[in-house]
């Protein structure tokens, strides 16, 4: 019976998340309050409480998520293109966008991102956390880079910190201009070549590399 009432618990909490996103993204973070998820939901805000200590703490949960599925991606290429960490960053990269355009959670979670939270009152907490993770990523992308280099599939003098910043950059800006207008371009069918140009500018690109100066030169 108790294994019974931990996986109702399990469920609820998950029936939570699931009607919370599309709520936020319907109504905007900062219009939505606890009430109303648990109106979507069908539960009480009691039982929002039992699993979530406030509606930064939810967003966060929705958040983690996301990025536990990048992790569990990360392992599987890794498996998949053994010895070739450009293969599995190529592909995570891939991913990101296409998931962006198939996937319903992370579509909704992006456009709440970029275009329906404002980071501000209780959600401030929610902000530095997402600091933090950006600060993070960063260092998991020269992790990344480096393994590359290691495998002569990059340049040796590749600025590793100036690729994480403009990758990061460049992905995320496609994300956020596709879903401001899906309409524009059509980001599932040229995900691929996106990523290839970003990858060609890594290997190709003197900027990219400590010598550019001489080069320039």
């Amino acid at each position: 019976m108790a294994r019974k009432t931990k996986q109702q618990a399990l469920e609820t909490r998950q029936h939570i998340l699931d009607v919370a996103i599309h709520v936020f993204s319907r109504q905007g973070v900062s219009s939505t309050s606890l009430a109303d998820i648990a109106q979507a939901a069908g539960v009480t805000r009691g039982a929002i409480y039992w699993h979530f200590k406030n509606k930064s703490d939810l967003f966060s949960e929705i958040w983690k998520l996301s990025e536990f599925s990048i992790d569990d991606l990360e392992l599987e290429y890794q498996a998949k293109f053994p010895g070739d960490p450009l293969s599995v960053l190529r592909e995570i990269l891939v991913y990101i966008l296409e998931a962006t355009v198939v996937e319903e959670r992370r579509r909704l979670m992006m456009e709440i991102i970029f275009h329906k939270c404002e980071f501000v009152g209780e959600m401030t907490i929610v902000q530095e956390a997402q600091r933090n993770l950006s600060l993070e990523s960063y260092d998991r992308i020269e992790h990344t880079l480096a393994q590359c280099i290691q495998a002569k599939l990059l340049p040796a003098n590749l600025l590793t910190r100036r690729v994480a910043v403009l990758m990061r950059a460049y992905i995320s800006g496609i994300m956020e201009n596709w879903l401001f207008a899906p309409q524009s371009f059509d980001l599932k069918k040229e995900a691929r070549d996106y990523v290839a140009i970003l990858l060609e500018m890594c290997q190709l690109c003197p900027t990219l590399r400590t010598d550019q100066g001489a080069i320039s030169a």
